[in-house]
């Protein structure tokens, strides 16, 4: 099965509530994940919050985008 996310949900801070296509639900911190100059706009929270969900991720305006399955490890990680 190819994970997809099917619902995204700003929570607070970094933090977006996930549910994937699998059925796991979790809410990841992306505080850590925000580097590097494709990443940069989105440091400032306000940018942060406007993210939308396509096919597959979440993304934003500048075409930083989280692949589903790094997601998926981050919420997977958190759980442990």
């Amino acid at each position: 099965m190819l994970l997809k996310v099917k619902e995204a949900k700003y929570i607070k801070d970094y933090k977006i509530e996930i549910l994937f296509n699998n059925g796991v639900k979790s809410i990841v911190d992306l505080k850590d994940s925000i580097n590097g100059v494709v990443f940069k706009p989105l440091q400032n929270i306000e940018y942060f919050k406007q993210f939308t969900k396509n096919r597959w991720t979440i993304e934003w305006e500048c075409n930083a985008d989280f692949a589903p399955e790094y997601l998926y490890d981050l919420a997977i990680k958190k759980s442990k």
